[in-house]
């Protein structure tokens, strides 16, 4: 998802310390792809570049592709004929649109995405979430359920649209997102169990949303979340980042997620 360029989120973490319901069709995480997929694509946001593993590609850019990223986990131990990793922090289904769907052909046949978290204003919403009332929290989280219902389904379809005519042969694999928290104790200052359980009543609205959009395009769905539960934010084991340094690491997914959260839903 968006990277958070918040001067004063950062300057909050000194202080302290320091992008869903499942319908019947989701596919369990490790049900989807196989070792034949011989030419992959990998398109996508921050979840899927891999920001929070903290450890990227320099050729990368702004787009913090990581070699601790699930795709590239996932060429690494299959050896595609082709690997085309082209998924980069902040993007919006137009970002993909415009700027990835050219990695893809006819002779692509496997194609893995993670995409809407930006869409529905992530960055925005986290940091009204911890820097914010509880109240402010909860009126950020609603505007953001708002644009899932309202716009969110239309540009996953443009986007799931795009993907198969660029290449019409490629199994698609849509990924979802994990709840981000954990509910109970936490140490977070300010970062209540209000505002976590608000966040996660999201989190299920937009698995929701894009595994209906998935479905829609004859693409597979990869829910997630039964995989991160226990690992998410103030968890023991944390799969997810809190907040952190530098701040584009926080609230997305660590090593552990990445390698156990996200790969296995590749098969």
């Amino acid at each position: 998802m968006r990277q958070v360029r918040l001067v004063s989120w950062a300057a909050a973490l000194a202080l302290a310390g320091t992008g869903l319901a499942t319908p019947a069709f989701a596919a369990e995480a490790g049900t989807a792809g196989t070792a034949a997929a011989e030419n992959y694509a990998a398109l996508g946001d921050s979840y899927s570049s891999g920001v929070g593993t903290r450890e990227y590609f320099d050729d990368s850019g702004s787009c913090l592709r990581s070699p601790r990223a699930y795709p590239q986990l996932w060429a690494d131990a299959h050896a595609p004929a082709s690997f085309e990793f082209v998924a980069c922090s902040g993007a919006t289904t137009a970002d993909v649109n415009s700027n990835q769907l050219d990695a893809l052909d006819t002779d692509t046949s496997f194609v893995t995405i993670s995409v809407g978290g930006n869409d529905i204003g992530f960055a925005d919403t986290i940091q009204d979430c911890l820097l914010g009332t509880d109240d402010m929290c909860l009126d950020s989280v609603a505007e953001g359920e708002a644009l899932m219902r309202e716009e969110l389904p239309g540009a996953l379809a443009s986007t799931y649209d795009g993907i198969s005519a660029a290449a019409p042969n490629a199994s698609v694999l849509v990924l979802g997102y994990p709840r981000l928290n954990e509910l109970g104790d936490c140490g977070i200052p300010g970062y209540t169990e209000v505002k976590r359980k608000r966040l996660n009543e999201a989190s299920d609205l937009l698995s929701g949303v894009i595994a209906d959009a998935a479905s829609a395009a004859g693409f597979t769905y990869a829910d997630v979340r039964s995989a991160f539960d226990g690992h998410g934010v103030c968890a023991g084991t944390e799969w997810i980042n809190g907040p952190s340094n530098p701040v584009q690491e926080s609230f997305h997914p660590n090593v552990d997620g990445q390698a156990h959260g996200y790969l296995p839903a590749l098969g």
